[in-house]
């Protein structure tokens, strides 16, 4: 069995002429765009080859482009004959996975992140939430700091062993950022506000998962074809005695557990990890969360090419 596992690109990761080299290589990728600009009924080929970046940066643009780049990125990959036996993804990158494991159709991947980016993009606009890399501590020197202050703010992105993401109302924010640098035993600490248009992941983004619900009943999911790491459990999925539909709403307000989904992998033997998106965040976090893992990414025609022969000659 393949111990290759692909990983999918999450909000933030974003750039004007993202996929554009891989979909002028690969008519199977450039596919994927011409099929998001008919469900999406909006030309997302050219605000993610050409921008301008204030309407990429928008949620309800920045999710489905770089949804589409995720999977064009992995029509690349398949077209090279690079061959995989799990998927995740981080945030909206669990769409792409979904997509790319069998579990939905890339017709209704697309439909289904359309839902989810209109209610987040709604949301973000009617509240006043922040997120936070916090950068050197241990989570749970950053789970007991957020717990002592006052207001809302709690840990929502598990990103490496000394990188996590918090997220709540922006005095609270503030104040944590504050007491973490104070209290922390790491030798370096950093908080770097993120350009976010809200806080993800937390309870401030209950209606869009209350509408995302509400509008997502139709769809059905097939079996995934793959092991599938979910950001909700930090596990595989259980796919049978799952409700997909409630755990993609759940999934919006609650904290993405990935360096628990890259722990779980590394014990099932998986030791190859490869991002397909824009970017080349999570490549990074593997490195950091699992030093003794390969890590590549493929996001243009570059990084597909050094990718090919490092896989190669492993």
């Amino acid at each position: 069995m393949s111990k290759n596992l692909f990983l999918f690109s999450g909000q933030g990761s974003q750039y004007a002429g993202m996929a554009k080299e891989l979909c002028e290589r690969y008519p199977s990728a450039d596919e994927v765009f011409s099929l998001a600009n008919e469900i999406l009924g909006t030309d997302i080929r050219k605000t993610a080859f050409e921008g301008p970046e204030e309407e990429l940066n928008r949620t309800v643009n920045s999710q489905p482009a770089i949804m589409a780049c995720s999977l064009a990125a992995f029509e690349a990959a398949k077209a090279e004959g690079i061959e995989f036996a799990a998927v995740a993804g981080h945030s909206l990158g669990e769409y792409a996975a979904m997509a790319a494991s069998g579990m939905l159709s890339y017709e209704d991947a697309f439909r289904l992140i359309k839902i989810r980016a209109e209610a987040m993009d709604k949301c973000a606009q009617n509240s006043e939430g922040v997120m936070y890399a916090i950068i050197g501590p241990t989570p749970e020197e950053i789970e007991k700091a957020c717990a002592q202050t006052e207001g809302y703010i709690v840990p929502v992105n598990y990103n490496s062993p000394a990188q996590t993401v918090i997220a709540g109302e922006a005095s609270a924010a503030e104040a944590a950022a504050e007491l973490i640098k104070q209290t922390s035993t790491a030798r370096r600490v950093k908080a770097v506000k993120l350009n976010v248009a809200s806080a993800f992941h937390s309870k401030i983004m209950r209606p869009a998962a209350e509408e995302f619900l509400q509008k997502a009943q139709s769809f059905t999911f097939s079996a995934p074809q793959t092991v599938f790491y979910s950001n909700v459990t930090g596990a595989e999925l259980d796919f049978s005695g799952t409700d997909i539909i409630k755990r993609l709403a759940d999934h919006i307000v609650s904290p993405v557990k990935f360096t628990a989904e890259l722990s779980a992998a590394q014990a099932a033997g998986f030791d190859t990890f490869i991002e397909l998106g824009p970017n080349k965040v999570l490549t990074g976090l593997v490195k950091k969360t699992l030093p003794e893992a390969s890590a590549y990414n493929i996001e243009n025609n570059a990084t597909l090419d050094a990718a090919l022969a490092a896989l190669k000659e492993g």
